[in-house]
């Protein structure tokens, strides 16, 4: 049995998320591989030749996949993944992205988001908006699976596995990058930042966010919204968390202005603690909160802010 997993880099680094994934591909057992497939990606592929658990490090640098656009990694992966038992790659935009397409050229079915591994054929993963976890069984012969890295805990380094290159596959050409717009910001990533503070309708307009950003930067706290923040047009899409948002596992997660839906708990109810502030002592977010706090969060912000 052997397992393929994709990193996910910058061309320079690993993503903290690959860690996630390599810890899943181990606790299914077998040889574990590395597939860093970029442009100029000697950097990251040390890093993955680093990562305990991982046998080998293969590397395909080649110009066509300095983006892991869909089209030239699904080649690539579905050729080099004929030869494993089991594709893993993180369940981020860039998974999400190409995977499918590998699954369907090499007709298999997709195994998304899994949450845990049961054994080598069976895994867990949440369904119904995380309201129910559905235990999935394969038959086929690959696997091909997204892992949810807010799941596992990520490996540990020490390890000193090889690293081999492997070709590129002919470009179809059918994609090409076009460009990118990058929001920058001094606070941590949101999907790896320790402590996330996020808002909701609650917050009235965009302006009263700044009520959060004064509270994320005493924290060093990254800042989130929820999908009704984000539909009112408070904030951008970037910081939505919940299912068709980003999902967030943070040490600590302060919900501020937030009922609760189905779709936001989703997003976020693997985060060690939760904190909730809302006037509603109804409203659902208390239900999953550790911490809650019934109060007008315009006199309970400026309060937290000033005792930090």
């Amino acid at each position: 049995m052997s397992i393929l997993v994709i990193a996910e880099h910058n061309n320079e680094a690993l993503s903290a998320v690959t860690k996630n994934v390599v810890t899943a591909a181990t606790a299914i057992g077998g040889d574990v591989d590395v597939l860093v497939a970029g442009s100029n990606v000697s950097g990251a592929a040390e890093a993955a030749a680093k990562l305990a658990g991982v046998a080998k490090v293969l590397t395909a640098d080649a110009e066509q996949y300095a983006h892991q656009l869909a089209e030239p990694m699904g080649e690539l992966v579905s050729a080099l993944g004929a030869n494993y038992s089991h594709i893993l790659a993180a369940a981020t935009t860039t998974g999400k992205n190409f995977l499918p397409r590998v699954a369907a050229k090499l007709d298999v079915e997709q195994i998304s988001e899994i949450v845990s591994v049961e054994s080598a054929d069976t895994f867990r993963r949440p369904i119904y908006a995380g309201n129910a976890i559905a235990t999935v069984q394969s038959a086929d012969a690959i696997k091909v699976i997204t892992v949810r890295g807010t799941a596992f805990d990520a490996c540990a380094e020490g390890g000193s596995a090889s690293i081999e290159a492997v070709e590129a596959v002919a470009d179809l050409g059918v994609s090409e990058f076009v460009g990118e717009e990058l929001a920058e910001s001094d606070r941590p990533e949101l999907t790896s930042a320790g402590v996330v503070i996020s808002g909701g309708r609650g917050m009235q307009n965009g302006e009263n966010f700044d009520l959060l950003y004064k509270v994320a930067d005493k924290l060093g706290a990254a800042v989130g919204a929820s999908r009704a923040a984000v539909d009112a047009g408070f904030v951008p899409n970037d910081m939505q968390v919940g299912q068709t948002g980003k999902i967030v596992a943070p040490e600590l997660y302060i919900a501020v202005g937030i009922s609760g839906q189905i779709q936001h708990l989703a997003g976020m109810k693997d985060s060690k603690v939760i904190v909730a502030i809302n006037k509603d002592e109804e409203a659902p977010i208390f239900q999953v909160a550790d911490y809650g706090l019934v109060a007008d969060l315009f006199d309970a912000l400026p309060e937290l802010e000033q005792s930090i």
